[in-house]
Order: structure tokens, then sequence, then C-alpha cells
């Protein structure tokens, strides 16, 4: 007598589009691995290079060096600057020291510092939407003298604001927020401050919007939706909340490993999508995963294409 396995049930996958890797990621990883290649091994990375532990770990393998502070950099070797962007000291220390250094900082988040130090010569004072302790809010603030800049993450921190000078007010935001938190909280500034000033442009960068337009676009048709990223990536949680806020549950993993087969009880159509510091492959491994208990029918679902690019810096370029 035969015994036969039994059928694997069916789901229906929908893969949101963008996803993964934005344009800002691709050059700061591209970075690391010219200069490993420029100088030879080790290259030492301040902070990881992106929020995905994946890619550190790949990069490490290579010869990358990741530390916190520049203290921890010895002499003579070159150092590389996150995606995040740094206070001005982080280079002009290393200047002192005599380090060539990279910076590999999201142009995006380079725009927003020249924005803060503009306002500030400008004479306001900037109200800062972002995350307390996150690595791009840290390096934006220091940009600009101590005192120049206040951090409001809520519609109650805007409710508590007291400026010395409301005429003289400007704002800036983190560029990986929530799109929706922060056009409220954007609001809730201009209600208050008439004469506040904004950027002429969205401050969120695009392939963070990009990512939670095209969750938005399938979380109401799928009954549980999964989010490829780091629990310290910004963008990556966002994606969460954008899932949850539509009505749809949702997880963050790191790796195909976490799924938690429980979580698919009653699922019969899935969505997922990764975070701008997760690679693509990242995304084949959890397919394949789930390919091992399911009969998949996958599906891309596509919002926008996107085609941005952004130059390396020079002396990389013919590495």
């Amino acid at each position: 007598m035969n015994h036969l396995e039994p059928e694997k049930p069916r789901i229906s996958l929908l893969v949101a589009a963008p996803r993964g890797f934005c344009a800002g990621v691709d050059r700061a990883i591209k970075i690391v691995e010219l200069a490993i290649e420029k100088y030879g091994a080790p290259v030492y990375v301040r902070h990881e290079i992106v929020h995905n532990r994946y890619v550190v770990d790949a990069l490490k393998a290579l010869g990358a060096i990741f530390v916190e502070e520049l203290d921890e950099v010895p002499d003579g070797v070159p150092v590389v600057f996150s995606a995040h962007g740094v206070p001005k000291a982080v280079p002009h220390k290393a200047e002192e020291r005599g380090l060539e250094y990279l910076d590999a900082t999201c142009p995006l988040v380079s725009k927003v510092h020249r924005q803060a130090e503009r306002q500030v010569e400008a004479g306001h004072h900037i109200i800062f939407v972002g995350h307390q302790n996150h690595p791009e809010v840290i390096g934006t603030f220091g940009q600009v003298d101590e005192g120049c800049m206040t951090l409001v993450e809520t519609l109650e921190d805007v409710a508590a604001l007291n400026p010395a000078n409301p005429e003289k007010l400007s704002f800036l935001t983190q560029t990986t927020l929530s799109v929706d938190d922060t056009k409220a909280i954007i609001e809730a500034l201009q209600d208050r401050f008439p004469s506040i000033v904004g950027p002429k442009g969205e401050d969120i960068c695009y392939a963070t919007s990009n990512r939670q337009d095209a969750v938005k676009n399938i979380a109401k048709s799928c009954d549980l939706l999964l989010v490829i990223g780091a629990p310290n990536s910004s963008n990556s949680l966002r994606l969460v909340e954008v899932a949850e806020r539509e009505g749809t549950n949702a997880y963050l993993i790191q790796r195909a490993d976490e799924i938690d087969l429980d979580w698919m009880k009653n699922v019969t159509t899935l969505g997922l999508t990764a975070g701008a510091s997760a690679p693509e492959i990242l995304v084949r491994e959890v397919v394949n995963r789930l390919s091992e208990y399911f009969v998949v029918d996958e599906q891309q679902i596509s919002t926008t294409d996107e085609h941005m690019v952004f130059k390396l810096p020079r002396g990389l370029e013919a590495a």
C-alpha cells in the first residue's frame, strides 16, 4: 500500500514592487565593496553601513570591520561613514587624525543636512520630525550648533512646543518616516505656526514613499503580510505599520527561518515585501521556504518603476 504525502495547501503570494534595495543603499554597499577592492582589507565602517544583518555579514566576509565610533578605527586605514549620515564632528575628527574616509551618506539625507544649514543661516529654529536616537536624526542634528533644532515625534510633541520666536521656524523630516503620520504632524505644525517654513520638496525619500504605497496597494487583498527587514530599520518598521493601518496583520522578519507556520493558519493570500536595506536574495529565500509547505501561486504587483541611481564618490568609479 502506498503512503502518499498529504497534498500541500495552496496559497496566493502577492509580492509588492517596488521593494528591497533603494539607490542610496545600493550606493553605500558599492562604496564599501569598491573601497576594499581599492585599498585592500581591512576597511573600517563606522556604524552598520545599512540596517541589515545579511548585508553586514557579507561585507565582513570581504574584509569590512564595523565599529560604532571613530576611536575604534586604527591609524592608517580607510574608514567609510554609513548611509544614514554622521554629525559634522566625525569627518572633522577623521581629518585631524589624518584618516582617509569615504562618505556613503545617502544623497537624499545629505540634501536634508544642507537644508538644515541654510535654515539656521537664515535665522530659523528647526523643528525636526523624526525618531529619537535614529542614526539619521543624530547625523542631522550634528550639522548645526546645539540648540538650533528641536525633535518632534508625535502630534502631542507638536502641541507641547513653546518656541522662543514662533515667527522664525522651519521644519525638516527624517527620510524614512511614515508618509501618513508625517503629513499629519506637518499639518499640525502649520496650524500652530502659520509662518513656519518647509522644504520645497518632500524630505521623505522616494523609496520610502514608493514601498509604503506598494504595501497599501496589496494589504487589503491579503490575510497576512510579511516584511523582510531589520528591527532597527526605520523604513521596514513603517511598512509593518502601513499594513496594520490597512487592517492587515503583518510581521517583520529578518530571514525565512523566522516564519512561524502558526501565522499561516487560515491564510489563503499572503503579501510579501522588503525594506530598503533588504536584498532580493532574502525575498527569494522566503519564497523558497514557503514552497516547502505550500503550493505557491506567486504574483508581483507593481505600483511604479524605479530608475534612480546615485553617483559614486570621486576616486571610486574606476576602482
